[in-house]
């Protein structure tokens, strides 16, 4: 009671009421003249000084119910919202009620990936025809069929990622009537034209990846593998030369864990192939999955070395460096213009106990001039990288997209062959720190590594043994129709999208006995038959066996009646007897 006593008269104070409850005039009056003393005493800025005093006290009571009816507008304008979305929404579900099926249809074509028909795929072909070969006449003829603008890029690589996710989950999102075989020809030819494949070299990588995986190595592909350079610790030490060059604005950082030696050059303000560093030789650029092989051959000090594929040099140098100078290295290739860059790199580099030669490493047992395999009894390791296809280097080289077929995979499938054996008969099985030989390409293609390893298990007594490597993926054991050694788990691949460089296949065989197995032999006899060579090589050999047998044959029976003649012709002058 006396709180309400308190604010009643509160409010009575502000003005002055008649006694019908109207109010007086004079109150009015002096309210205006107060009015007009307050809209003098206005800022700048049309704000009062004294808000409060200076408002009307009908303004006040009105000030005062404002935000009760504001919270009541409020609540009635939300709950106006309410029913206008529920409307909304009512009405949505009866026009999805009424126009469902168009709807849905719509959602299948945008979420549901379908086949292009032929015509479609016939107006992204492109006519490619070979204009040196055709005169300039038939070529405008053939201008007739050529589309007027190239497919769509950004409309192929969205095929390939609906296409992708169709393959994935095949039995829940394919389209009816259409088989498996149908979609995957669809994403060769849009992977061959994306990213400028052959479809031979396309479908022999989707053969070895699975899609997703293949779709990273494409990318991979795309993008240079980092610079990498390998410390020459003959003459420096990484740290040293790390600190060297950052002082010279190179932004660089150690390869990784698994190298003591290598860094990775990331930016750099002065050419990395022409720092005085370089020309004294304190380093080497070569790349990271170049190094591997040499770790996996762990040459030993005082050993006797082969590295039969030597060009340009940075493996030969890099096992001097690990030998340290000591023992002796045979670097050998049959290319004599691609020496010379291995002897200025030898020389550059302090390489002291290296042997250049060039021979062929076919025929490098055999040959008189290596005289350390006839003298010494042979290596006590031997590195062959071989000579290959380039298809794990193709950031190097984009060319080999195009440009290899069948018949360049199976003619360096057989070279390698020849190389392997050559390179198991020039190692001695009875080293006593060796007897190891480490074979290497930078292909990742099968015919070329595990199908080239496995012939050289069944014609030669070697055996597979680790790596020693910590790191990579290990070789096929089978591989389509194929199946190979079990012991082939122990060779090692690497991708340029895993690893971050070069495709690689390293293996690495024990050599247990330097006998060739009995029926290596028996195959060399029958190869040296007549059976075994083709009838159009044996005709001429044949006829000229026959002439020459025929001749031999005179020889041997002229003597004969020779003798006979002059044993008659004696007989005659001798005087008879009487």
């Amino acid at each position: 009671a006396p709180a309400k006593a308190k604010k009643t008269p509160s409010k009575g104070n502000n003005m002055e009421l008649s006694s019908d409850g109207e109010v007086e005039e004079g109150s009015w009056e002096m309210e205006e003249d107060e009015d007009e003393s307050s809209e003098e005493m206005v800022d700048d800025y049309g704000a009062s000084s004294s808000e409060e005093e200076e408002l009307l006290p009908i303004e006040k009571a009105a000030l005062k119910q404002k935000p009760d009816s504001e919270d009541d507008s409020e609540e009635e304008e939300e709950e106006e919202e309410e029913e206008a979305a529920e409307e909304a929404s009512r009405q949505k579900t009866g026009q999805k009620e009424e126009e469902g099926p168009d709807l849905q249809l719509n959602l299948d074509i945008d979420e549901q990936f379908k086949l292009p028909t032929n015509e479609q795929i016939e107006r992204e072909d492109i006519l490619i025809c070979d204009i040196h070969k055709l005169s300039l006449a038939t070529f405008n003829s053939l201008m007739v069929f050529l589309p007027a603008e190239p497919p769509d890029l950004h409309i192929i690589h969205q095929r390939i990622k609906g296409n992708m996710e169709v393959l994935q989950d095949f039995a829940v999102k394919r389209e009816e009537g259409r088989t498996r075989k149908e979609y995957l020809a669809l994403l060769r030819r849009d992977m061959a034209a994306y990213y400028s494949y052959s479809d031979f070299l396309l479908t022999k990588l989707m053969d070895i990846f699975p899609l997703p995986e293949l779709i990273n190595f494409l990318e991979a592909n795309e993008v240079p593998r980092p610079v990498t350079i390998r410390t020459n610790t003959l003459k420096t030490r990484r740290r040293d030369l790390a600190q060297a060059l950052i002082n010279r604005g190179v932004n660089l950082d150690p390869l990784g864990k698994w190298s003591k030696t290598g860094l990775v050059i990331y930016d750099s303000s002065v050419p990395i192939g022409a720092t005085p560093e370089y020309l004294a030789g304190h380093y080497m650029l070569q790349g990271a999955s170049s190094l591997l092989p040499v770790m996996a051959l762990a040459p030993q000090e005082n050993e006797r070395i082969l590295d039969m594929c030597c060009a340009p040099g940075g493996k030969t140098s890099y096992i001097a460096q690990l030998m340290k100078n000591t023992g002796m290295i045979l670097a050998n290739d049959s290319n004599a213009e691609r020496l010379r860059s291995v002897v200025g790199n030898l020389h550059r580099l302090g390489v002291t106990n290296a042997v250049v030669s060039n021979c062929d490493g076919r025929q490098f047992p055999k040959v008189r001039l290596c005289w350390l395999t006839r003298v010494l009894g042979g290596f006590d390791r031997v590195l062959l990288d071989a000579p290959c296809s380039g298809t794990g280097v193709i950031s190097k080289d984009p060319a080999v997209k195009t440009n290899k077929d069948e018949k360049d995979i199976l003619r360096c499938a057989h070279l390698q062959k020849e190389l392997i054996l050559s390179a198991i008969d020039s190692v001695n099985a009875a080293s006593e720190t060796g007897g190891y030989i480490v074979y290497c390409t930078c292909s990742i293609m099968v015919e070329e590594n595990e199908w080239v390893v496995d012939y050289a298990l069944k014609k030669r007594n070697v055996r597979l043994v680790a790596t020693g490597l910590d790191f990579g993926k290990e070789g096929f054991t089978r591989f389509k129709e194929r199946r190979f050694h079990p012991s082939l788990k122990s060779t090692r691949r690497f991708y340029p999208h895993t690893h971050n460089m070069d495709g690689f296949f390293i293996a690495k065989f024990k050599k247990f006995s330097n006998a060739i197995p009995q029926e290596q032999k028996e195959h060399a006899v029958e190869a040296a038959t007549p059976s075994a060579v083709p009838d159009t090589v044996l005709e001429p050999q044949l006829k000229k066996k026959k002439l020459e047998g025929s001749k031999v044959d005179k020889e041997q029976k002229l003597p004969q009646p020779a003798l006979k003649k002059r044993r008659s012709l004696q007989a005659q002058k001798r005087p008879l007897k009487a």
